[in-house]
């Protein structure tokens, strides 16, 4: 059965050490079920993202979607930070390596910002609890001093997008997200 831990720097955020079950023909790993997250939704769309060695991608949030990342190959270095106003962990940032031995999954509730750089070529599958929806894609500097982010990356490849993301002292506060406040 799979362990699910609450990160001890961000509220609500869960990462997932799932049984791992080794047999002369490899291995099997339940990476997901439902249940392991009472706080969330059911997730109805399925992502794969592809990155080669060296890509940065984020950071990004959402203010009404929930994501859950398993990488299947490779390993991955996920930065999360706390935008959400009036957390008890707001500004709180989060680095955790995913990916090969590290058998982990994390849910990221609505409000953390996300990213991951890829510190080998890897295979990034996420779930999400929303289709989606341009208007719910938003994004905050992936180097801002603020957040302090350890990317452990020389030189990042990064998209025209994320390199044009605002710092987090500048998001308009429309944008910003609330603590507790979620729509559909």
């Amino acid at each position: 059965m799979a362990e699910i831990v609450e990160s001890p720097v961000i509220k609500d955020v869960l990462v997932v050490h799932p049984a791992v079950h080794r047999d002369e023909r490899g291995r099997f790993i339940e990476t997901y079920r439902r249940s392991w997250f009472p706080l969330g939704r059911e997730m109805v769309q399925a992502n794969r993202s592809d990155r080669a060695q060296g890509s940065v991608v984020g950071l990004h949030y959402h203010l009404h979607q929930a994501d859950y990342w398993y990488v299947t190959r490779g390993r991955a270095l996920v930065v999360l930070h706390d935008l959400r106003v009036g957390s008890p962990t707001e500004g709180g940032t989060l680095e955790l390596e995913i990916g090969d031995e590290e058998e982990h999954g994390v849910f990221i509730p609505p409000g953390v910002a996300h990213g991951f750089g890829a510190l080998s070529d890897l295979t990034l599958t996420y779930l999400v609890d929303g289709y989606y929806n341009p208007s719910d894609e938003l994004g905050v500097a992936w180097d801002d001093p603020e957040i302090a982010a350890n990317w452990r990356l020389a030189d990042p490849v990064l998209s025209a997008r994320d390199r044009a993301n605002p710092r987090r002292s500048a998001l308009e506060d429309a944008l910003r997200p609330r603590f507790g406040l979620r729509t559909p």
